[in-house]
């Protein structure tokens, strides 16, 4: 039961079992829907004011049949200027970001609102200018071509995508009631006050209020896999109105109702509304509608009236803001960026000071630099800044983001062809949806996962059971004997058996059918007839409909022993027992409800007894058990097994009634259904009075099973320092138990609730409002732990709990409306427990972050899809960390959003969460190998691939800088034109676009071993400010070299053939050169993992550089282009010099042994885990292969206290519905014939246990 308590206001706690009222109004609505409001205060003695929907929340009118009256003024919406449109959408969605005309400029627009291509515009702008250039202008243009290019036809691949989609969903058919006629339309086409068909299997294109259906009393069953992952059918029901008077075409044509309901909101557990019509009005509920994500089942067809459409749509609202996505390597990145420019600015204006004073002093004088120009030394220092500006502009060179788009193409393509998450039986591959987001997988800290479909399958098994304290579920034969290893039972004897339901113990089907064991037969027969299931005749099969998967579970096990529920009338419930067919008077169903825990059914047998059957949780029965009860000891004993293997049990008991005791109950029961004030209560009671003295026959276990391997994956990942939030909308218990069985929660934990946690943060605020306002308000405080010991713990908390922890809007309202009936004054008082102030409430929440930070464990049950996005934000906001979002339906792609990373549950019903998601596949164990090795490679590979590529430019860059002060600060460059033009493309690109590519420190199976490996990833230690300064140093330290030491050697030098190669053109070729052999042996000494690609992108790229300089250098392009072509021989002729062969190898030596060194004496003295990994890989490989061997036992627990979630968890069933009768159409007359003949028969011998 859920526990409530009297906080510091005097209200009560939240009710665990109650989903929290989600609203889309912000505080400043609620503040100006108080201030409107007058203030109201009953007279004593008077009659309560009735409550009414404020005209705020009915301000939606939809006229049925009448598209016209949608278009009318009043409902018109100014869109831009004078403008208008009509405030109710069309029903076609769109997800695309262009179209034909604005892709171009659309486009451009947003690749230029990053910096570095408005920078590289700039400079191409600045180099037409003729005064100013110093390189010519293609030298930029053709890269920025390129880049913009490839990024622009990406771009439109993954919008023709989202077009395609987008024409797929609004292209379904659907017939409209149009010009006195069903005609079959496009989902676009369909507007609000549309009357709809719809038959079986199709999906509901809008939300739709159902007016009549096939089945009798217009039920429908909707499938709601879309919208929260769960396969079990719910029932909707028309109004008794409209089901009686709009059955035909001609009746929906004259149907011309007014709907007044609530505006368009996300609210997906509550509408309210009222339906005008011929001078009545009816209220209107969630059970009268059909929502846009869902699918008709089981129901031939129905007809309904469009409330809301498209992006109003319920499923639409709950999809939250679509949020431009970027790594922390990216926003980093930029600001690599931006200090790059600081120093290129700082650099260029201390070199055009340099050339200002230099020509005022030497170059003025010099009668042979004279170019004819009268230009003084302020001007010409001016033109030099922009000319430097140009020079050095490569130390961010625009290929840098062209090749992380191609890097992290190629990841995303890794990805997909992974076999290791390629799911075989729903034949889903794992597919990455964006290509930008990829290294940021190894750097998750937590990962927020829903439940239902994503770490289980949403299917129950019945897996053992004890009956008269024997248990049964273990491998065994026919005989009793125990295996190791079994053989599932074969069904074959069983014409109606469930051919999919496994069971390994033959001994339990032996006994049934051998009808010796009473107690065998009864436990079956109790579960064929207590239960509130629906059953359904399909091509000779039946087909059971259940308000949970547990009842389904339950009734099929029954139905495979022999025991087959076949149907069911408003007071019978009709079973075969191992082949003779039974029919039962069903006197009383008393349903299951969260208080009560258990169900019960009485039965009136053909032989004239009266039995009572009741099945709940072991605490509750146990309670109710009668003295003489037997086999309560050997049965707990059991409970308790099961329930250390996390299953879900369930006690089944009876109960037989003498027909007099059964009429004076049954008076107490109807005078109780007919009680004026409240109802439940006065019922419960009765139901306690018939529900005692009760008979044990014994106990189910039901497993809910889990997706296979999800244990193991949390247990890996929380080794990875990655912890893991559970966040459902299922019941307490049921979150809880599953926490159990998935090893989230543990037995050593100490479990918080949110009673408890509420009271910590309470005692937290009061200790804060106590301090001085001076130390309140400091920031650098150190945050004192909220759990002092030494144990683990973890925290369990409700939406409703987290409503009232947060201050969230419920409790906001209920103040304004307490506050309204004068019953409290604003919250000023430091003793009261609301937020004084937004700084307050901010400290609460950050409180609450750290609270659950601290723990080993966080659950939030019962939470809509908006708290699942908030709790996502808090973390992010707080934290600081990388979140990832893992679910699998509609109410999950909120969150799925709002977190760093989203991934889709795929090969499931529900597509919703994958068509939001950034990463599909089809289990959750699969987020392992996502995470721990495509996520780690791809942080490490992206890491090296930036150190190396800003390296290898500030080498090439600052060449120029040394130069400069040999060349009077005259912004002449060291290099060829077109060596600076190919260096980035052709000369270096490659090893380092391969080492971004390929490069592993370890291989996928270690890095499974070793989660540890996956720490570097969430401290962000391979690329930060540190690594960016070493790799400038670095890069500062090679220019040097690369300058000066061919520039020594050339001083006062003779070549062989008597002939100087100290001028200009061979120091050009020599240090280019050195440049080209340093930068492609660095890339290799820092390569893991070599394949004969790497080998060959090193080599390739020198043999590249010497053909292509030799060409350029050569005679013949210099006679076809003379002014473009101008280093005539220079290649040819410096490199015939052995002295200059030795200057290059010198300059590479150099260059590198300093490198080496360090590497060499890290390795030795302060290895990585990385590399003590690699240095025993053999013995670990050795380790590995003898585990595969010997597979570990399933995880097991041992907590004999945890047991009955099935009772716990299960919701109300259809208990009302079938007393009711409006699930009957009418009584077959076959079986009420067949029920009186067995009525006629007495039977001799009596059934006891």
């Amino acid at each position: 039961m859920s526990r409530r308590r009297v906080d510091s206001q005097g209200s009560l706690g939240p009710d665990d079992e109650v989903m929290p009222y989600s609203d889309d109004e912000t505080d400043d609505e609620l503040d100006v829907s108080s201030e409107e409001e007058p203030e109201e205060t009953p007279e004593p003695g008077a009659p309560p004011l009735p409550v009414e929907a404020k005209p705020s929340e009915m301000g939606w009118k939809v006229k049925a049949n009448d598209r016209p009256y949608h278009h009318l003024p009043e409902f018109q919406k100014k869109v831009f200027l004078c403008f208008k449109k009509s405030r109710y959408s069309g029903n076609a969605i769109r997800t695309y970001k262009y179209n034909v005309i604005t892709f171009l400029p659309l486009n451009l627009y947003e690749q230029f609102k990053r910096v570095a291509n408005l920078y590289f515009l700039a400079l191409l702008i600045l180099q037409i200018i003729p005064d100013i250039t110093t390189l010519p202008w293609y030298t930029t243009l053709i890269p920025l071509v390129v880049v913009l290019g490839i990024t622009a036809i990406k771009d439109l691949v993954d919008d023709l995508a989202r077009h395609r989609m987008d024409k797929e969903i609004n292209n379904r058919k659907c017939d409209v009631l149009l010009e006195g006629g069903f005609q079959e339309t496009k989902w676009r086409n369909i507007q609000v006050g549309d009357v709809v068909r719809m038959k079986k299997n199709d999906f509901i294109p809008a939300d739709i209020l159902l007016l009549s259906s096939s089945n009798p009393n217009s039920l429908t069953y909707v499938e709601t896999a879309e919208l929260d992952g769960e396969t079990n059918l719910k029932f909707k029901l028309g109004l008794r109105v409209t089901d009686e008077k709009l059955q035909n075409e001609r009746e929906l044509v004259g149907f011309n109702a007014l709907i007044e309901c609530e505006e368009p909101n996300n609210r997906l557990d509550k509408f309210v509304g009222t339906m005008m019509w011929e001078t009545e009005r009816f209220p209107l509920t969630l059970d009268n509608m059909l929502l846009r994500g869902c699918t008709i089942r089981n129901t031939e067809e129905c007809h309904g009236l469009v409330i809301f459409a498209g992006a109003d749509t319920k499923i639409m609202r709950n999809s939250g803001k679509t949020r431009f996505k970027r790594t922390k390597i990216d926003e980093l990145m930029n600001y690599m960026v931006y200090t790059i420019f600081a120093l290129l600015i700082l650099v260029a204006a201390g070199l055009a000071i340099g050339h200002t004073f230099w020509y005022e002093e030497i170059g003025s004088k010099a009668w042979y630099l004279y170019d004819g120009k009268n230009q003084d030394a302020s001007h010409r220092g001016f033109l030099t800044f922009w000319g430097y500006i140009i020079v050095l502009n490569t130390m961010v060179p625009i290929s840098l983001y062209v090749s992380v788009e191609v890097i992290r193409l190629g990841q995303s393509k890794f990805i997909n062809w992974d076999l290791q998450m390629y799911f075989s039986e729903k034949d889903t591959p794992a597919k990455a949806r964006t290509t930008t987001l990829n290294e940021q997988l190894g750097q998750i800290g937590y990962i927020f996962s829903d439940k239902t479909g994503t770490l289980t399958q949403n299917v129950m098994e019945f897996k053992k059971c004890t009956i008269a304290g024997r248990s049964y579920g273990e491998p065994t034969t026919a005989e009793g004997v125990v295996l190791d290893r079994g053989r599932p039972v074969d069904w074959s004897w069983n014409q109606q058996a469930d051919r999919k339901f496994q069971f390994m113990d033959h001994s339990l089907v032996a006994c049934v059918r051998s009808g010796k064991d009473k107690d065998a037969n009864e436990f079956f027969k109790l579960l064929s007839l207590c239960h509130t299931v629906m059953v359904e005749h399909k091509d000779g099969e039946l087909v059971y409909q259940a308000a949970s998967p547990d009842e389904g579970a339950l009734v099929t096990a029954a139905r495979n022993f022999g025991y087959v529920f076949l149907s069911r009338t408003q007071d019978t419930i009709t079973i075969r027992e191992m082949e003779r067919e039974t029919t039962y008077e069903m006197l009383a169903l008393l349903d299951f409800n969260s208080d009560r825990k258990r169900m019960s059914i009485i039965l009136k047998f053909p032989d004239g007894r009266i039995r009572l059957y009741c099945k709940g949780a072991d605490t509750v029965i146990y309670e109710r058990l009668s003295p003489n009860s037997r086999h309560k000891e050997t049965t707990q004993t059991d409970l308790d097994i099961f329930a250390n293997a996390t299953l879900r049990t369930l006690c089944l008991s009876y109960k037989d009634i003498s027909t007099e005791d059964y009429e004076a109950w049954s008076r107490r029961h109807k005078e109780a259904q007919v009680s004026m004030s409240d109802r439940d209560a006065a019922l419960d009671h009765v139901y306690e009075q018939i529900e005692s003295n009760l008979m044990l026959i014994g106990a189910t276990a039901i497993e809910d099973k889990l997706q296979d391997g999800v244990p193991e994956t949390i247990a890996k990942l929380a080794k990875a320092d990655i912890k893991i939030w559970v966040l459902t909308g299922d019941k307490k218990e049921t979150a809880e138990n599953i926490g159990y069985s998935c090893s989230l929660l543990t037995e050593d934990m100490q479990i918080h609730y949110g009673e408890d946690i509420n009271e910590k943060l309470r005692i937290r605020q009061s200790t804060r409002r106590n301090e001085p306002s001076t130390l309140r308000r400091r920031k650098k405080k150190p945050v004192e732990p909220f759990f002092t010991g030494m144990g683990k713990n973890a925290l369990v908390i409700t939406g409703g709990w987290l409503n009232e922890i947060l201050y969230e809007k419920k409790k906001k309202r209920r103040r304004l409306r307490l506050r309204r009936l004068g019953k409290r004054h604003a919250p000023t008082s430091p003793q009261d427990g609301q937020p004084q102030d937004d700084w307050e409430k901010e400290m609460r929440q950050i409180d609450f972050v750290d609270m659950a930070c601290e723990c080993e464990a966080v659950i939030c049950c019962r939470v809509t899809p908006k708290q699942k996005g908030n709790v996502v934000s808090l973390v992010k906001k707080y934290k600081k960390a990388v979140t990832l979002s893992i679910g699998d339906g509609a109410n999950d792609v909120n969150m799925i959003k709002t977190a760093d990373i989203g991934v889709g549950i795929s090969g499931q019903e529900g597509m919703q969460a994958v068509m939001s998601s950034d990463y599909a596949f089809a289990q959750f164990r699969y987020l392992e190998r996502l995470l721990l090795v495509h996520g780690r490679w791809s942080y490490i590979r992206m890491c090296k691939f930036l150190r190396f590529f800003f390296f290898k430019n500030f080498a090439f860059t600052l060449v120029h800088f040394w130069y400069s002060f040999f060349s009077g600060y005259s912004a002449q460059v060291t290099y060829e034109d077109w060596f600076i033009t190919l260096y980035n493309l052709c000369y270096s690109s490659l090893p380092v676009l391969l080492v971004g590519l390929l490069d592993q420190d370890v291989n996928d199976k270690m890095s499974l071993k070793f989660p540890k490996l996956y720490l570097p990833g969430q401290q962000g230690t391979f690329f930060n400010y540190k690594n960016f300064f070493i790799s400038l140093f670095h890069g500062i330290f090679v220019s040097l070299v690369i300058f000066f030491i061919p520039y020594g050697a050339f001083l006062q030098t003779m070549g062989q053939d008597g002939e100087a190669p100290s001028d200009y053109q061979s120091l050009a070729v020599v240090t280019a050169s050195s440049l080209i052999f340093t930068v492609n042996l660095q890339i290799s000494l820092d390569t893991s993992y070599w394949t004969f690609v790497n080998c060959f992108a090193v080599l390739g790229s020198i043999a590249i550089y010497f053909g292509i300089m030799f060409d350029i250098h050569s005679a013949g392009i210099h006679v076809i282009f003379p002014s473009t072509f101008t280093f005539t021989g220079a290649a040819s002729n410096a490199l015939r010099q052995p002295y200059l062969w030795l200057t290059i190898i010198l300059t590479v030596g150099i260059s590198l042994l300093p490198v080496i060194c360090i590497q060499f004496l890290h390795k030795s003295i302060w290895p990585s885990i990385g590399d003590k990994i690699q240095r025993n890989r053999r013995k670990y490989e050795i380790e590995m292969e003898e585990e595969e061997k010997k597979k570990p036992p399933a995880f097991q627990r041992g907590r004999g206290s945890r047991r009955s979630a099935y009772a716990f968890s299960h919701s109300r069933g259809y208990a009302d519905l079938i007393s009711s009768g409006r699930s009957i159409r009418h009584r077959p007359t076959a079986r009420r014939g067949l029920q009186d003949s067995i009525r006629d028969v007495p039977q001799t011998v009596a059934e006891n246990i």
